[in-house]
């Protein structure tokens, strides 16, 4: 498993949002005490202008860097969560389609897709956080496709609510590896050693402005780091969507469970 999300799994988000700003101010505002110690203002100061022309490019590459990952990784949390809707509507719409099935047939289909939900909540999920998969649901998911594969429709209705069953269940598999692979996959390491290393490099260039007055400076570089810092967080909270305090709660099937139940 990796690290980021052995961190969401065994930290609270707003504790590992604390700690994130903590640490990039703590070290924000030592390492601008230890340039102010070594390079006083007076020598930053005569090139103020010329810094601040080479900040503005810096700080829009930064920017736009870390823009496109907090966008990307926004889209595939949601994108997750849709999936996560899909499956559960295909779900729902298998035991719909069965009405014109065998009374045998469809009570087997409920016992089936109940237990298929039942194990997706309260087992398959938790496995998730960790990007794992449930043996257990992969077994009733199994024996659904040996029900299907092995019921003959009997009349036109039966074979046109057959078909559309057999595109659900595909969809519905689908839709499951899918989700798998966004409990299990996370943003390449090298775009975090971007970021990481991008943010340092953004903020200590802030260092090397000269201010006759430290206070100010120290606030504003410190306000920098913070405001990066929840960023980052931010990134790294929406990951991995179903690790953590922030992640995809299984709300839909747990209603379509209630619908199973109850029918």
């Amino acid at each position: 498993m990796p690290f980021i999300q052995i961190l969401l799994l065994h930290m609270p988000a707003w504790l590992f949002c604390l700690l994130m700003v903590v640490i990039y101010v703590a070290i924000s505002i030592t390492s601008l005490l230890i340039i102010r110690k070594y390079y006083p203002h007076s020598k930053c100061k005569p090139h103020n202008d010329i810094a601040g022309f080479i900040f503005a490019t810096l700080g829009v590459i930064y920017a736009v860097i870390l823009a496109f990952v907090v966008v990307i990784t926004w889209q595939d949390f949601d994108k997750a969560q849709d999936d996560a809707v899909n499956e559960a509507n295909c779900i729902a719409a298998l035991y719909r389609d069965s009405t014109p099935f065998p009374a045998e047939l469809r009570a087997e289909l409920k016992s089936e897709l109940t237990d298929y939900v039942k194990n997706i909540i309260n087992e398959e999920w938790q496995m998730m956080a960790k990007g794992q998969r449930s043996a257990s649901v992969q077994k009733i998911q199994a024996q659904l496709w040996e029900l299907y594969s092995g019921f003959q429709p009997k009349n036109e209705t039966q074979k046109i609510f057959f078909a559309e069953s057999v595109k659900k269940l595909n969809q519905a598999s689908e839709l499951r590896r899918q989700r798998i692979f966004y409990a299990s996959t996370g943003i390449h390491p090298i775009l975090y050693f971007v970021l990481i290393a991008g943010s340092f490099i953004t903020i200590a260039f802030t260092m090397l402005f000269g201010t006759e007055n430290i206070i100010p400076h120290l606030i504003m570089v410190s306000l920098l780091a913070a405001l990066i810092a929840i960023t980052l967080f931010t990134v790294i909270a929406m990951d991995y969507p179903f690790t953590g305090d922030i992640s995809i709660t299984p709300d839909v099937f747990t209603n379509i469970l209630s619908t199973l139940m109850s029918s």
